[in-house]
């Protein structure tokens, strides 16, 4: 059996250490998921961009996951209901549904072959208890009122257990995904860079100076597991890593008869994860996590392993394992991931629990909209100054579809500008950004900001009535953009081009 994760027999391409004196405008630290993902999007926005890694890319925690693309939550949905309440409860969930929607639309729009498959995800019980059945009814009686595509079922496809059935997840390959991202990110003023520590921050000049470069850069995004300690000096970051606690977690891989493609995680506390599915010959693969403990408070981390494979045969006697890692996960005191700025021109991302690659691509997204001065609803739900979350909290004020079109809008593939015929509107993409155009009948071209004024959704045409309509809220603008009704209080702004 081999001691080492399974994706790194598909390892990112190499990236060469930093040796030259560059200036960009955002610097971002870790070249795991979260941030090659920041600075993928952020070089699309049109912004130049650098990434640091002190290890090879991709060689971080990002190449120790299970790679399940979920957004069911380590805390049972129940329980985040009754802590936080129903609406931040919902956005939580919202949050890691959106991480699987981007990295759905970048492989549609690269054409990633990185095993990207859409499956459904099952949590079920780990024991035949009354009380088991009955609080997996209350959680698929959330799910369904929050709006997901969820069933409760009597007895799930592998174990026969009492389960919730979530539709629309999915599994890939983590690092042959990230290996294109990555590669595209260099050109145009934009690099990425290995072997590159960033203990040489200087906050006072806003620059990484190493032995052999220097980075010279506008905003700082510490996308690294545990928070580096940046701009904020050492007394700072030792604080805030203080909130932050440190779980170990295994896996092992194993070849198996058939069984179903689909993920699954029992109800036990720390709980175990199984993710099936196919290897590149075809054959049924089985990927099962677990065991957890707090970091260095495991004597015999060899029992961890002896347990997942002793479960593992309980289902699949014939399993025939190949591989076998560790990972780390972070949690943080309320459940909730810190991402947003830490102090000025500072960003971070960190506490994603058992969910780091939704998470984590979600994060890059919350990011991304912050250093472009795009509004975003999750701002305050996952802010790293945040006070404690509760029932109190809000933030669907108009309407409980805002976060979901707030989303989907901005992963809509935008169109061609020579598709925009006469009489017609569409969102484009224009020197990298997206742009509202409505062509008239005379062949002239209006151009607008597609992001709404009143709480920054992007708008669609509407062809029967040609104006522009705000999904969130049902701000409407005519052709040209002005206002024609609210809850907006001006119009889309004009771009000159």
């Amino acid at each position: 059996m081999k001691k080492d994760s399974l994706w790194n027999e598909s390892p990112l391409g190499n990236f060469p250490p930093l040796r030259e004196e560059i200036s960009v405008d955002v610097l971002v630290v870790g070249g795991g998921i979260t941030g090659i993902t920041t600075a993928y999007l952020l070089k699309e926005a049109g912004y130049r961009v650098a990434i640091v890694d002190q290890q090879s890319i991709g060689g971080g925690e990002t190449a120790h996951t299970t790679a399940h693309l979920t957004m069911v939550t380590d805390a049972r949905l129940h329980k985040l209901v009754k802590k936080m309440g129903h609406e931040a409860a919902r956005a939580f969930w919202e949050a890691g549904l959106a991480g699987i929607e981007q990295i759905r639309a970048l492989v549609k729009a690269r054409e990633i072959d990185c095993d990207f498959q859409e499956t459904p995800g099952y949590l079920f019980a780990a024991t035949v208890k009354l009380e088991e059945s009955e609080s997996l009814r209350e959680d698929a009686r959330l799910a369904k009122e929050f709006g997901f595509d969820v069933d409760w079922v009597g007895a799930d496809p592998l174990f026969g257990r009492p389960a919730v059935r979530f539709a629309n997840q999915a599994r890939f390959h983590p690092l042959r995904y990230l290996d294109v991202l990555a590669k595209a990110i260099p050109g145009s003023g934009s690099h990425v860079f290995s072997k590159t520590s960033a203990s040489g921050l200087d906050a006072a000049k806003h620059e990484l100076k190493t032995e052999h470069g220097v980075i010279r850069y506008g905003t700082l995004v510490a996308a690294t597991h545990v928070p580096i300690q940046g701009e904020q000096g050492t007394v700072g970051a030792a604080l805030f890593q203080t909130k932050l606690a440190a779980y170990s977690t295994y896996a092992i891989a194993a070849g198996i008869d058939d069984a179903p493609d689909a993920l699954f995680w029992d109800t036990h506390d720390p709980y175990h994860y199984w993710r099936l599915g196919r290897g590149d010959d075809g054959s049924a693969v089985m990927i099962l996590g677990g065991e957890d403990h707090k970091t260095g408070q495991q004597d015999d981390t060899e029992g961890c392993y002896a347990r997942l494979e002793q479960l593992l045969r309980k289902t699949f006697p014939r399993a025939r394992c190949t591989h076998r890692w560790s990972g780390q996960v972070i949690e943080t005191p309320d459940g909730l991931p810190f991402i947003g700025e830490i102090d000025k021109r500072q960003f971070l991302a960190t506490g994603f629990s058992g969910n780091g690659m939704t998470l984590g691509t979600f994060a890059a997204m919350l990011i991304r909209d912050r250093i472009t001065g795009t509004a975003n609803p999750f701002v305050e739900l996952f802010d790293p100054h945040r006070k404690q979350i509760t029932s109190a909290w809000t933030y669907l004020r108009e309407n409980k579809d805002f976060p979901l079109h707030f989303v989907k809008e901005r992963l809509a593939s935008p169109a061609k500008l020579e598709d925009v015929k006469r009489t017609t509107g569409a969102i484009v993409k224009i020197d990298g950004k997206k742009c509202a155009v409505y062509c008239d009948e005379h062949g002239k071209r209006t151009m607008l900001s597609p992001v709404c004024p009143h709480m920054g959704c992007l708008v669609v045409w509407n062809a029967a009535e040609k104006t522009w309509d705000c999904p969130c809220h049902g701000s409407r603008f005519i052709s040209s953009g002005e206002l024609m009704a609210g809850p907006a209080e001006s119009g889309l702004e004009k771009i000159e081009h």
